[in-house]
């Protein structure tokens, strides 16, 4: 199997010792998503528009995982039985606005954070005072 850019990838070979065969396949699976994964991802397709430039900005996170398992026959585990996956996650962080020559970026804002500090904020108001009563009271009586 080759890369698109023509490297040979490692595969394991059919009698590569059983302590040897996650590392081939990890380093396998791990080559297979990074030819996948390419700038475009975090940045994405750049937009021009009546002289503004507007490049959007992403997270991305690449994990992957691999595991042998030991099979009922006594040399299932030595055969290197098992299975292998991963994934890439991007998320839109914000974007690069270029304007006049000037770049500035501008993050995206979670809309929970817009509700979720006021409502916190709420809930303590209350919260608080409450509680300090009681524990006078406790302490108190």
């Amino acid at each position: 199997m080759t890369a698109p850019d023509d490297t040979a990838r490692p595969v394991p070979a059919a009698n590569t010792p059983a302590p040897q065969v996650p590392a081939a396949l990890l380093e396998r699976l791990a080559d297979e998503l990074g030819s996948r994964v390419s700038k475009t991802i975090v940045y994405g397709d750049t937009v021009t528009t009546e002289g503004v430039t507007v490049i959007p900005v992403a997270e991305v996170g690449i994990g992957f995982g691999f595991g042998v398992g030991a099979g009922r026959g006594a040399g299932a585990a030595m055969n290197g039985e098992g299975g292998g996956g991963g994934g890439v996650m991007a998320r839109p962080r914000g974007f690069i606005e270029i304007k006049d020559g000037t770049a500035v970026y501008k993050p995206l804002r979670n809309p929970w954070v817009d509700v979720a500090i006021p409502i916190a904020a709420l809930l303590a108001g209350t919260a608080v005072p409450l509680l300090t009563r009681r524990l006078t009271k406790r302490l108190r009586g």
